[in-house]
């Protein structure tokens, strides 16, 4: 996993979902559909493979490496070997979050 200086939308950067039913979960880009939806997925997180808007999304620093269109299991895999949620949970952005939650 690499921590990477720019935000750029890639097959493997973990984002943060803003606003909808899965409002305030992590997922991971898994696919690049167009220039305005990408295929994510959020195997820890309980969100479900589904296409969502770049809106919706706020981009994290974290980027897994995964190749494009991974399947659910072999994404989880990769989610817990890559220690993601905790990498999440070190930011600030995360803490300020549960700071909010409390």
């Amino acid at each position: 996993m690499v921590l990477s200086q720019f935000r750029f939308v890639e097959v493997g950067r973990v984002a943060y979902i803003s606003y909808g039913p899965d409002a305030g979960k992590l997922a991971v880009i898994v696919d690049v559909i167009d220039q305005n939806r990408a295929l994510v997925d959020g195997p820890c997180s309980g969100v479900s493979r589904k296409q969502m808007n770049f809106k919706a999304l706020e981009l994290t620093s974290i980027v897994m490496k995964i190749p494009r269109g991974l399947r659910p299991g072999n994404l989880r895999k990769a989610w817990e070997k890559q220690e993601v949620q905790k990498k999440w949970d070190s930011t600030t952005w995360a803490q300020k979050i549960a700071n909010k939650k409390k």
